[in-house]
């Protein structure tokens, strides 16, 4: 029997420990005009890929952009599930503390349950 997930030490919904993976879960667009992360979509990390959902071009692309994105080896991120829906999951092999250094950098918000950077008065 498979061990149900576990949030990660980071903080993030899309984030969760699969016995001692770390898993992210991905909300895929397929067919946009680059790639690219934007936000946060029911608790999962929406991705634009410029690649169609044809021969597995996209997870390919999808693969091979995170690792690039996170400074890994491709070998070091795997599609798990979804190979043919838009809610995937990848197993990631690298810290949690990187990933979610990453999350903030790319989505432009704080870790969820964190306080945000309070913005100015506007006048």
């Amino acid at each position: 029997m498979i061990a149900p997930p576990r949030p990660a030490e980071s903080g993030w919904p899309c984030l969760s420990r699969h016995g001692t993976a770390l898993w992210l879960a991905v909300s895929v667009q397929p067919n946009a005009k680059r790639t690219s992360a934007d936000a946060l979509h029911d608790g999962a990390l929406r991705v634009r890929l410029g690649a169609p959902p044809v021969d597995g071009r996209a997870n390919q692309l999808l693969v091979e952009w995170l690792a690039d994105e996170l400074g890994l080896p491709r070998r070091a991120v795997q599609l798990v599930r979804g190979e043919t829906s838009r809610r995937k999951w990848l197993s990631i092999d690298a810290p949690a503390e990187r990933i979610g250094a990453w999350l903030a950098a790319r989505v432009g918000i704080n870790c969820p349950g964190t306080s945000p950077t309070p913005s100015p008065p506007v006048r």
